[in-house]
Formats: structure tokens, C-alpha cells, sequence
């Protein structure tokens, strides 16, 4: 059969004719995705064999059968009860893209169904629109298309991916209004536009604009979007100690001097809370030409938080500062560290002035009983309390000693002359004793 139909395609082929072919069928598909190819049949076929073929439809050009198990990259589907038999390809690669021919085997000559098969790379595009944003704000994104898709559905996706972009549109004009996108259709000018509303970070990245057209793959353009954080002029950090005070310096444009002034409290700017009504601690200290300061006073630890500083009511990028401040009492490590040096100090002046009692200058007399003469013999300084100890058993005896030498100087009465120098030698002990000693033995 297959070399019968060879020679019937170089027969129509020389004749520049598609003879056995009632329609012509276009398809179009992305590279690395898959294409379905469906061709429909008379009446009566319904039982009949069918298959894709390529090229000449030679026995190496018939892809797949309907008789046949589907193949790693073909598959085939007859819906008799539709009269369509539908071909899939998978995995498409440029080599793909050419003729086909879907065949109903029949006695004689059988049924073809002209197609034509165009590839084209998952991508795009060679041009791409930079759009900006703020975190918080709007954004429009303007996307134009070509006057085959005035009729048509438009649609917008997130990526860069042509093959599944409808499939994954965050808005179409079937449906203009979805949560924070909305989408406007300008036919006059063939431009439609797709509002984001309520911007945050995560919406920055790449999309594509889409309208399909009636015939070929679908019309794209493509747009990157930043989302700016939300940020400020400036953010400082500030730490300081309860009961102080604190000075926040506020900068602003030149033509917000006019402008109420504003101080909120909040993690977030769009749930802070002003300030400055009804709190008497925060005070407006000074307002020049471009920044404001607010003094807070009597810190307290519940002032510790995010404050944001502003110049006009609405909250617009770079017209307010930041400051994260932290209040909290002076640090007990340094509390501990000057209680335990206090304590060491109070230690030391104990121990010195108990030392200083105890060491001390002992004169120590020494009494020799030699007939009529006193020698009195200096004793040397003696430190610690050992020392001291045994110099005081030493003083008693020698206290004895000049006991007895008194009882026995009134037993000698009668030498009066001698014994007044004997008393004039201990008047001088009296005086290296100052006067304390030997007072009680005049």
C-alpha cells in the first residue's frame, strides 16, 4: 500500500498539485512543548485505519498508526463518535516543523488531509519594556498589538514563556477586573493597558503581554517590572537610656515647609500610629528650611520601637525617615562590675587599717640592774602580728622587772643622791615611753 501511495504523491508532486488533499490544516507550536494535530473524517470511516505520515508517505514516513501503541514521541486518538482522530507530538524540536499528512486507509486510494507544521522557540522577546514601581503604589503596563487581534482575547502572564502564558494569565479581557489587576482595551489605538494596584516586592519580574490573532502563533510583548522597596531617605539606629532625652532629626523637601509634620510609631508605616497628638513629651523642637526635629523626653522603655518621620500626608518614597530606637536602663554588667570594685575597695581600706594597728613602732626598754645604773636599751620596730605578740610578753616581763627594781630602790633609801640620778635616768624612760609607761611609777 505505502509504495502504491509513493508513487501516487511523485505523480502529483511532477503535476505541482495536492490531489488527495481537501483542506490544508496549519499548527503551530513552541520548541520543547507539545502539538496536536486533529483531522477529521467522512461518514462511514469510522473503523477504517488512520495515521500521520511525512513527506512522501513512504513505509519510513508513516509517524504513527492508529493500530499501532503509541511511541515515545507520538501518540494518536480516534474520536469516532466526533469523526476526529487527533495526533500528538511531544517534545517538539525545530527539525519537526515541515508537511504532514493525516491518511484514512481505504481500498484503492486513501483520504489525506493536508499540514502544515511551524515551530518556533519558547521565548521572547527581542525588545522588552522596563517599567518601575513603588512598593505600596500602581503601576500601568501598556501593551500594544497589531490590528489582526482588535477582536481578539488579550491577556497578561507572569514569565517569559509564550507556550503557557494564556494558560497562566493574571487577567484577560474576558475578565477585567481580577483582585489587584485590571485591564482597559483601547481598540482605537490597539493598545490595552493592565493596572497593578497595591504593589509589593514579589511582583517584581518579567511578564508578557498576549492577544491572539486569527490565524499563527498568538502576538506577544515583554515587560520587566522592579517594584521599589518602600524606603527612605534615611534609617538610623538609636540607643539611649531611660529618663534621658532624644533628638530625631527629620529632613524634607523644600516645598513641604508649609506641610503639617509628621511622627508615627509602628513596625509597618501603614499601621503607625501619630505621636504627636496628645503626647506631651514629644515636642516639635525646631522647624528649619529643610528638616524638623522632635524631642522625646522622660525616656521610657515602652519608647522603644520604629518611629517614621514625614512631610506630607500621603506616604510617598523618600519623603520621610526612619529610625528604630531602643530604650533601656544602664547596663547591669556595669552595675555588678562597679558593686564588686566598691566592695574590693571597701575590703582594702579594712585590711590597711587593720595592718596599720597592728604594725606599729614598739619601744622597748631594757632594764639592766647593775648596782645603782638603769640601761635603757631601744628596741627594734617589729611588724605582724606575730611580732607583736611577743614583744608584748616581753614588755610585761620587762614591767616586772622595773617593779621590782622600785621595791627595791625604797629599800635603799638612805642614798638620796644616787637615786636622784636614778630618777632622772627614768624620767628619760618616762620620755621614750612619751610620758604614758612609767607615769603611773612616780
Amino acid at each position: 500500500m505505502w509504495s502504491f501511495q509513493k508513487l501516487f504523491f511523485t505523480l502529483c508532486s511532477a503535476l505541482s498539485c495536492v490531489c488527495s488533499a481537501a483542506d490544508l490544516i496549519h499548527v503551530f507550536g513552541y520548541e520543547g512543548t507539545g502539538v496536536q494535530i486533529s483531522c477529521s473524517y467522512p461518514e462511514g470511516y469510522e473503523t477504517y485505519e488512520k495515521y500521520l505520515c511525512r513527506n512522501d508517505c513512504a513505509d519510513e514516513d508513516v509517524l504513527i498508526t492508529t493500530s499501532q501503541t503509541n511511541k515515545p514521541r507520538h501518540s494518536i486518538h480516534d474520536e469516532r463518535t466526533t469523526r476526529i482522530f487527533t495526533t500528538t507530538i511531544s517534545n517538539l524540536q525545530s527539525a519537526d516543523a515541515g508537511t504532514y499528512w493525516c491518511g484514512v486507509t481505504r481500498n484503492g486510494k486513501d483520504l489525506y488531509t493536508e499540514v502544515k507544521l511551524e515551530t518556533k522557540q519558547d521565548g521572547c522577546c527581542s525588545t522588552v519594556n522596563n517599567i518601575q514601581g513603588n512598593e505600596g503604589g500602581s503601576v500601568t503596563i501598556s501593551c500594544p498589538y497589531d490590528s489582526q487581534s482588535v477582536d481578539k482575547l488579550k491577556f497578561l502572564c507572569r514569565g517569559n514563556r509564550p507556550s503557557t502564558c494564556l494558560q497562566q494569565a493574571v487577567i484577560t479581557s474576558s475578565n477585567t477586573q481580577n483582585g489587584r489587576f485590571r485591564l482597559s482595551d483601547d481598540r482605537k489605538s490597539t493598545i490595552f493597558t493592565v493596572t497593578i494596584s497595591s504593589l509589593t516586592l514579589e511582583d517584581s519580574g518579567s511578564y508578557l503581554c498576549g492577544a491572539q490573532r486569527n490565524s499563527g502563533f498568538d502576538d506577544f510583548s515583554a515587560v520587566e517590572l522592579e517594584v521599589k522597596e518602600w524606603c527612605c531617605v534615611t534609617s538610623k539606629t538609636i540607643r539611649e537610656t531611660a529618663g534621658h532625652e532624644v533628638t530625631l532629626q527629620c529632613p524634607y523637601p523644600p516645598n513641604h515647609r508649609n506641610n503639617r509634620k509628621f511622627l508615627c510609631k509602628g513596625s509597618q508605616r501603614s499601621n503607625c500610629t501619630d505621636v504627636m497628638k496628645g503626647q506631651s513629651r514629644f515636642l516639635v523642637h525646631s522647624d528649619f528650611s529643610e528638616s524638623f526635629s522632635v524631642k522625646i523626653t522622660q525616656l521610657e522603655a515602652g519608647d522603644t520601637g520604629t518611629y517614621w518621620c514625614r512631610s506630607e500626608p500621603e506616604w510617598n518614597v523618600g519623603n520621610y525617615t526612619q529610625f528604630h530606637l531602643s530604650v533601656g536602663f544602664p547596663d547591669a554588667a556595669l552595675y555588678s562590675l562597679v558593686a564588686v570594685f566598691g566592695g574590693l575597695l571597701l575590703v582594702t581600706v579594712i585590711l590597711v587599717t587593720v595592718f596599720k594597728s597592728k604594725c606599729r613602732k614598739v619601744k622597748e626598754v631594757g632594764v639592766a640592774a647593775d648596782g645603782k645604773k638603769l640601761d635603757f636599751v631601744e628596741a627594734q620596730e617589729v611588724c605582724g602580728g606575730e611580732d607583736v605578740y611577743q614583744n608584748h610578753d616581753s614588755m610585761v616581763m620587762r614591767s616586772q622587772q622595773v617593779a621590782s627594781w622600785q621595791q627595791h630602790a625604797s629599800c635603799h633609801f638612805s642614798d638620796v643622791d644616787e637615786d636622784e640620778a636614778d630618777y632622772e635616768n627614768v624620767t628619760a624612760a618616762e620620755d621614750i615611753y612619751c610620758n604614758q609607761d612609767f607615769q603611773k611609777y612616780k
